[in-house]
């Protein structure tokens, strides 16, 4: 039977506990004190109408088997909090999850909420992953909890609405590797000319991320990511010339755009966010080169870069047949 969801009561008190406890049993040292630590479970629904949030639960034949929440953060106009996501062993991998998390931002967003954040412990890797496809990447420092589970968490966040292109940084790049591994396998297997032939698999194109997260670490590339209403749907890369003799300049790399979600202005808005990060990390000057009479080589055109040159032949592509590149160069 299909979980129905509804609005959280007071009275799902009990539910609520044994979900979250029997959630947290999964997990070494990870120990549910209710009324010592949160005593807000016994009226949860209470506490989250106070702050101007809400709540939801998932029943099965009367039986809490999912939940969550959000709220407006204080500090923050514009962005809202997920909280309180459990789903039971017995309803993972139905879709009920992603039912739940839908409700709760689109809660959110349909109250001004322009960002999503929330907080997971660093035990909960299940749910990491959960969060990283649903567009969520590690943003700031670990925070600690003064409770008796010693807990720390991870704090994640991603854009909710629009199109909207972010740096990454070093642990944000990291927690987006599989979901920028899909795009790139998906981008493959459409005819990208980005220097792999399909069929690529997952392993290669998550292995491919890692160098650059690595990369990203030392400081060596920058990494931008893109987000189309709340999806990480595509990405860029400044690769920065490490000789010393160019310091200026930087090379424009992987522009890629899930196939789902193109002709909505993601690839000009990553091209724009490329050149003015460039400029913020003093690079006078950029190139970049991409596969002849494709659609990125009059985008770049409409952009206002400048052709070097071609070479015939330059690379193959997805039939295996050679292709031309050209080249091209901007000023910033």
């Amino acid at each position: 039977m299909t979980p129905a969801i509804r609005r959280g009561k007071d009275a799902d008190a009990d539910g609520f506990i044994r979900l979250i406890g029997d959630a947290w049993a999964e997990y070494p040292n990870c120990v549910l004190d209710v009324d010592a630590e949160v005593p807000e479970l016994r009226a949860l629904a209470t506490h989250f109408d106070k702050v101007g949030g809400a709540l939801w639960a998932a029943e099965t034949d009367g039986t809490i088997v999912g939940m969550v929440a959000t709220r407006p953060l204080r500090d923050d106009d514009e962005a809202w909090e997920i909280g309180r996501m459990y789903v039971a062993k017995s309803a993972r991998g139905t879709g009920l999850a992603h039912a739940l998390l839908d409700r709760a931002e689109a809660h959110a967003v349909a109250h001004g909420a322009k960002r999503m954040i929330l907080w997971t412990d660093t035990r909960f890797e299940a749910a990491h992953r959960f969060y990283e496809k649903r567009g969520y990447v590690r943003a700031g420092s670990i925070r600690i909890l003064d409770d008796i589970s010693n807990s720390l968490e991870f704090r994640y966040a991603k854009p909710a609405t629009g199109v909207v292109v972010e740096v990454l940084d070093a642990a944000a790049a990291a927690s987006a590797e599989r979901r920028l591994a899909e795009i790139l396998v998906a981008c493959v297997a459409a005819g990208a000319s980005v220097s792999y032939l399909p069929p690529l698999s997952p392993e290669v194109a998550r292995a491919f991320w890692r160098g650059v997260s690595a990369d990203v670490a030392t400081g060596a590339k920058v990494l931008l990511g893109a987000w189309c209403d709340g999806q990480l749907a595509g990405t860029v890369q400044l690769v920065l010339a490490q000789q010393p003799n160019a310091p200026h300049r930087a090379e424009v790399a992987k522009v890629l755009v899930d196939p789902a979600f193109r002709r909505r202005g993601i690839g000009r808005a990553l091209i724009r966010r490329a050149e003015q990060t460039a400029r913020g990390t003093g690079r006078s000057l950029l190139v970049l080169d991409t596969e002849a009479g494709g659609p990125a080589e009059r985008l770049y055109r409409a952009l206002g870069w400048q052709e070097t040159g071609r070479v015939p032949g330059y690379a193959l592509g997805h039939d295996r047949k050679p292709l031309d590149t050209v080249f091209f160069w901007k000023r910033p």
